[in-house]
């Protein structure tokens, strides 16, 4: 290998490079907050555990006090460093609230490592759906009625995980949904990963899960906050779960030798956060007002906003996440591509049909306008070329283009569970003839990692054209062995008859 095809090299380079970057993490390189500005050379900073720096499993000193003062400020009863990002919290957090074998109400928009979280702990699956933006072609909230009436009728759920924000934004009502799954009297863990930055809205910004009756609450700080990536915390409030159970899975999830560069960010962001993160988000929170006030001018493009609140399930959207549909006139792979090439802009994930673009308060406002300019330039020229997309952008032909097929939303049936379907005899088959087979893998979109099927699952004639449309335009479809996407590991036909479980 040469020097110039080293990752440090082409990190370096695309730090120089005049992309705008809206996407993770949230301290968008920007070197003149005051954090970023003063913080150490990391390779000066890194230590292990020697005399006087405590120890994060074990912690009696230094970080346990930090900790403690980090709760204070979340007004948490307990927040836990996380160096191993939200995920290992999510694992955490179910470990602590489930045994093996009981059943668990989840989401089903839920991020692949909740689904890992069932595989681990051999868990029955229950699932929610979100109800869907048909206009946008994207998923609203989780209703509370929804989980009530699941609640009601699978009295055997011992927990209940929902995603609020979702990676759109959406909030669901997570005080109707915590009031609901407490007169159950069990347990609900919201994984709030994009809402790092709510519990410092200073009323700008949705109200976190932790002020809304959740019991357990993990916070990605990287994806909106000043940190560096893989940081996050999860916070424990009320005596429904176990901190000694919680504590003991957090060893398990976590690496046994965390970061101290790590767990210094993570401190130093909270701190941050707590002095001036309110006159920041308010100071924000205008700045993404006007942004969304120029771009009222689309025609074409469409943005998720707050005023929708109240339907299909959303209580509320993070309108510092940019949704930009562009069902109807060109695939979000396109869209994405034409920000990049003619714009220099970055973008967080794109979906069929939508791109998203994550704002933080570390943006420049120089990317800002660059930003809005460029949605309202693709706009114009998609009127004007009367959403010919191939003489607006230059790019490739749709040749059959068509709105693709959401398998999700068609509620895939659950055979097995995902633990069973993970260890049962698998055999691989092309995935067009996948039709009726219980699913052995994953297929996911890779942003956002949430499942299209999952291991347990049949998949379907739906499922499959969607999959074979988001794999023919370009989209990263991940999850199987195969990564061509052209093969399924599917369980052996002697499983097929296997019912549905919690019936």
């Amino acid at each position: 290998m040469e020097r110039k095809e080293l990752l440090t090299e082409r990190l370096k380079r695309y730090a120089a490079s005049d992309a705008a970057a809206f996407h993770m993490p949230g301290h968008k390189r920007n070197l003149e907050f005051g954090m970023t500005r003063e913080f150490p050379n990391p390779f000066s900073i890194d230590i292990t555990e020697i005399e006087g720096f405590d120890n994060l499993h074990h912690a009696e000193g230094i970080l346990k006090e930090s900790m403690r003062w980090a709760a204070g400020v979340y007004g948490a009863d307990r927040t836990y460093y996380l160096v191993n990002g939200s995920s290992c919290g999510i694992l955490s957090a179910i470990g602590a609230v489930m045994r093996p074998g009981e059943t668990m109400l989840v989401s089903r928009n839920c991020h692949k490592s909740v689904y890992h979280g069932l595989i681990l702990n051999s868990l029955k699956p229950e699932y929610v759906y979100p109800q869907i933006i048909e206009d946008l072609g994207i998923q609203g909230g989780i209703s509370p009625d929804d989980v009530e009436k699941q609640l009601e009728e699978c009295p055997e759920i011992r927990g209940v995980l929902i995603v609020s924000p979702t990676y759109d934004g959406v909030v669901s009502d997570i005080s109707k949904i915590a009031e609901i799954v407490h007169r159950h009297n069990i347990p609900l863990i919201v994984d709030e990963a994009h809402g790092a930055h709510f519990p410092f809205g200073n009323g700008c910004f949705p109200k976190s899960a932790l002020s809304c009756g959740a019991d357990l609450v993990i916070q990605s700080l990287h994806k909106t906050l000043p940190s560096l990536t893989q940081t996050a915390v999860l916070h424990l409030k009320g005596n429904r779960v176990s901190r000694e159970r919680l504590e003991r899975c957090l060893q398990m999830y976590q690496s046994s030798s965390p970061s101290y560069v790590f767990m210094a960010v993570m401190e130093q962001c909270i701190f941050e956060m707590e002095k001036h993160g309110s006159n920041c988000m308010e100071a924000f929170s205008k700045r993404i007002r006007n942004i969304r006030e120029r771009l009222e001018a689309l025609q074409i493009l469409k943005l998720l906003s707050r005023k929708i609140n109240g339907a299909y399930g959303v209580f509320d959207v993070d309108e510092s996440k940019l949704v930009i549909s562009c069902r109807g006139a060109m695939t979000g792979e396109e869209l994405s591509e034409w920000m990049r090439r003619d714009f220099a802009i970055e973008l967080e994930m794109c979906g069929a049909d939508y791109v998203v673009a994550i704002l933080t308060f570390l943006d420049s406002e120089e990317h800002l306008e660059r930003l809005a300019n460029a949605l309202l330039a693709i706009d114009q020229k998609l009127v004007m070329q009367g959403n010919d997309m191939n003489a607006a952008a230059g790019l490739g032909g749709r040749s059959g283009f068509c709105e693709a097929e959401k398998g999700w939303e068609k509620r895939p049936e659950i055979c097995i569970s995902p633990a069973e379907a993970w260890n049962a005899p698998l055999e691989r088959i092309r995935l067009e003839e996948s039709a009726g087979r219980i699913s052995g893998e994953f297929i996911y979109l890779y942003p956002p990692g949430i499942p299209i099927i999952t291991p347990g699952e049949k998949m379907t004639e739906e499922i499959i054209r969607e999959v074979v449309y988001d794999r023919k335009i370009g989209l990263p479809v991940q999850g199987m062995e195969d990564k061509r996407a052209e093969y399924l590991r599917v369980t052996r036909e002697n499983l097929a008859n296997e019912v549905r479980l919690c019936e």
